[in-house]
Formats: structure tokens, C-alpha cells, sequence
């Protein structure tokens, strides 16, 4: 039980009070926001320095907190972890630079387990490390007992910072984790549900939660202008890959491609042997495909349609496990064939990072040299890799992804918050096609 546990079960107890909170989370990130959601009720949207900018933190949490009465803002990893900016500056982009970005006040989710006289000295520095930040409150996680309790808000006291309570380790508030981090939601719903209320009275039991709702009213009220809204481009019917599978996706992407004219008809690989009738374009988001691999490769009606409909011309857009979708194998399991002789495989490596990615190919998001922004994380790995897209980051470069006229497949996950005109541009393609599904359904 970390920080995610932490920060759900506060939205869980708060909910239960009657509260309205909204929630965001620092950095990429697809299923911590998915737990937000389980707690709250309502989506959990994405902040991130290097993907939005600073100038969209503002709008974007201010349209999530939208009709709430606060919003809990989850951090990425440690306070000052962060890679999102130039060599020389290893915090930038991190939680402590949004909640600047924000003037938020911070709460602290230390790791007590194995500290007593050293939580201070710890405490102490993340307090202290920045001035610009504001270290408001402290929860003191995975403790051992109420003894254990005492020698640790004791060594605090000096620092003035308010305690606002403690969690003792105890599995039955923790959730299952996988190779990317905790299991998808969808994957596991009621046991989710289940647990949430567990975890809410826990937290309501153990933490000053009105000192939590005061904590939150220091932030100072902001007017932020709205974010860019994406220009309408026509009416289509966008087939959404949805389900367990495949649950990876921005709600700010989704609002921004309805905005653009698209109307989004989810379909599920694991049930569903047709594809949506009428739809004029695919837009494939990520997850977890390699889990689902037998019963995806099985549900053979489904990839055939769809194999045929991308290679005929359908608008696609595939991000990281929808790549997969279209490969011709992933782990030796028959997949579409969208993109015939490409097989994907795991790996033992993980594949993490902010991209700059440059088009080498036309596609309908734009010409030769147009450049997207995007961050990857995965396991697998396809041959070949492809080499419509020169990325770039921090710590490397390389070549990868598919693109034609009509498609655009990649691990690259794209937040286009900052470039609404690419929703369009989407939705544009999938109004000029006449191919759709209804012909091949």
C-alpha cells in the first residue's frame, strides 16, 4: 500500500462525507487515474509539464475540478522525482513543479516502515529542499503500531508540520500489481469496489480529514483562461476499442475528438465478433493486450473485419497496445494482420520515456517533418519496429511506428490537450472516407 492507496482512499472517505472531489494525477499515467475515478465518480484528469506545458496546468485542472468542492491532486513517484526538462535540472516536471504550477498546498505520504528518528531528517528535506513549495501536512504510511506512531510524531514535532494521521501496513488495503504498475480497474471492478470501502473507513478513522478539506481551501483561488478546444471537422462515427484489454485512454482526448464531431461507439476485442456498423475510422488506445492474448487471438470473426477494414484504407489511429491489435502476432498468438509480417513479442526490458517524434511519412495528423510529443511505456517490442516516426528524448533516438495516408500506429501515447487541431485533423479524415464498417460488418 504506497501513495496511490493513500490518495484514493482520502477521495473515497472525502466522497463518502458527501464531498464532491475531483481528481488529477501528475505525469502519464492510465491507471492510477482509473482507481481516481473508482473513488470519486467522475474521470481523473492528467497534468504534465512536458506533455501539456505549463501554461495548460492551470486550464486543465481547473476543468477538472469543474462543479467539486476540491481537488486532490495524485503525485508521480517522489516529490522532486522528474525527467521532463533539459540535462542539469533532474526534478524538472515533477509533482513539486505542478503544484507550483498550481500554488497548491502538499501533503506528504512518507514511508514509515522501517524509520522512527529519521522520518524528521526526511521530512525535514523535502520540506525545506525548495522554498517555492508549500509542505502543508504530513500522513505517515505503513506503520507498525501505536508505538511506532508515537516515536514517529514525536521526532516530527520540532518541524511544525501537522501530522494528520497514519496507516498501519495491512494487505487487505492494497491492490494487485503487474509489470506496469497496479492492475487496471476494468480488470477487476468489484473487487475495486469492494475494497474502496474498506479503505475509505480506514482513512476516516485514522486521518484528520477536516484538516485535509482546510489544507486544500490555502490554495488561492486562480482565473485561468479555458483550454484550446478542438475545431469542429464534420460528423463521424469513430469505433473505440474499450474494455478490459484496452482501457489506456485521455478523457481529455476523448473530449477533444466529440468536440472535433466524432461520436465514439466503444467496441470490446474480448466479446464483440463485429465491429461497430457505420463507423468511418478506429481510434485504438493502449492497455494491457498481452494479458488477453488467447482470448483476443481467438475472437478470429473480429480481426479478420478488422485487418481487412485497415488495410483497405479505414482511418486508424493505434497507440502502444492498439499497435498490437494490428500486428500479425503478439506472443505467437494470430492478431489482425492489420499490418502484415509485423509480429510483436515481449521483452525483458522496460521501455519508458518522453518522446519528440517527427512524421516521415503523411498521415492524416500532418506532412513529412510534422512533430508530435508523446511519452511511451511497455514491455513489448515489435519486428520491425517500423520507421514512419524519428524520436527523440533524454536518453536516446531511434526510429519506429507505421504511418500511410490513413493511419498512424505507434507505442507513442499522445495527450492532445496542447494540439486540438490534431483531433481534428482525425475527424477530418474519417468525414473524407468512404470506406466503413458497414460494408465489411
Amino acid at each position: 500500500m504506497g501513495k496511490t492507496t493513500v490518495a484514493t482512499g482520502v477521495m473515497a472517505a472525502l466522497s463518502a462525507r458527501g464531498l464532491k472531489v475531483a481528481a488529477a494525477k501528475v505525469g502519464p499515467d492510465f491507471i492510477d487515474p482509473g482507481y481516481h475515478r473508482a473513488a470519486t465518480g467522475r474521470p481523473s484528469a492528467s497534468l504534465d509539464l512536458y506533455l501539456q506545458g505549463p501554461e495548460l496546468i492551470g486550464p486543465l485542472a481547473a476543468a477538472a475540478s469543474q462543479g467539486a468542492d476540491l481537488l486532490l491532486v495524485e503525485g508521480a513517484m517522489g516529490l522532486f522525482d522528474g525527467t521532463a526538462t533539459a540535462p542539469g535540472n533532474p526534478s524538472g516536471g515533477s509533482t513539486a513543479d505542478v503544484a507550483k504550477a498550481l500554488a497548491a498546498p502538499i501533503i506528504l505520504v512518507l514511508d514509515a516502515s522501517a524509520m522512527s528518528g529519521s522520518v524528521a531528517a526526511l521530512a525535514h528535506g523535502y520540506a525545506t529542499f525548495d522554498p517555492a513549495t508549500n509542505v502543508a501536512g504530513i500522513v505517515l504510511n505503513r506503520v507498525g503500531s501505536d508505538g511506532h506512531a508515537a516515536l514517529l510524531k514525536e521526532a516530527l514535532a520540532p518541524l511544525g508540520i501537522p501530522v494528520l494521521g497514519w496507516l498501519r501496513s495491512d494487505e487487505r488495503l492494497s491492490w494487485r500489481e503487474r509489470h506496469l504498475g497496479l492492475v487496471p480497474v476494468v480488470e477487476q471492478p468489484e473487487a475495486v469496489r469492494r475494497s474502496l470501502g474498506g479503505l475509505a473507513a480506514a482513512v476516516a478513522q485514522s486521518l484528520d480529514l477536516s484538516a485535509v478539506v482546510k489544507i486544500a481551501a490555502q490554495a488561492p483561488e486562480a482565473h485561468v483562461e479555458p483550454a484550446p478546444e478542438a475545431e469542429p471537422a464534420g460528423r463521424a462515427r469513430v469505433a473505440l476499442c474499450s474494455g478490459p484489454a484496452f482501457d489506456f485512454l485521455y478523457p481529455e482526448n476523448i473530449s477533444l475528438l466529440r468536440q472535433a464531431g466524432a461520436e465514439l461507439v466503444p467496441f470490446d476485442p474480448l466479446s464483440d465478433e463485429a465491429l461497430p456498423p457505420g463507423c468511418s475510422a478506429l481510434y485504438l488506445g493502449g492497455g494491457f493486450p498481452e494479458v488477453f492474448a488467447s482470448e483476443i487471438s481467438s475472437n478470429r470473426r473480429l480481426l479478420g473485419q478488422l485487418g481487412s477494414l485497415v488495410r483497405s484504407g479505414l482511418p486508424t489511429w493505434a497507440e502502444c497496445g492498439g499497435l498490437l491489435l494490428l500486428c500479425e502476432s503478439l506472443s505467437s498468438k494470430p492478431m489482425s494482420a492489420a499490418l502484415p509480417g509485423v509480429h510483436a513479442h515481449m521483452a525483458e526490458g522496460l521501455t519508458v520515456g518522453y518522446r519528440l517524434a517527427t512524421l516521415r511519412r503523411r498521415c492524416f495528423f500532418g506532412a513529412p517533418g510534422t512533430v508530435l510529443r508523446g511519452h511511451e511505456f511497455h514491455r513489448s517490442i515489435t519486428a520491425p519496429a517500423g520507421d514512419a516516426l524519428e524520436l527523440a528524448g533524454r536518453f536516446g533516438k531511434g526510429r519506429g511506428g507505421f504511418a500511410a495516408e490513413n493511419l498512424f500506429a505507434s507505442y507513442l501515447h499522445q495527450h492532445l490537450a496542447p494540439a486540438p487541431w490534431l483531433a481534428t485533423r482525425f475527424v477530418a479524415s474519417a468525414c473524407g472516407c468512404s470506406t466503413s464498417t458497414t460494408s465489411r460488418g
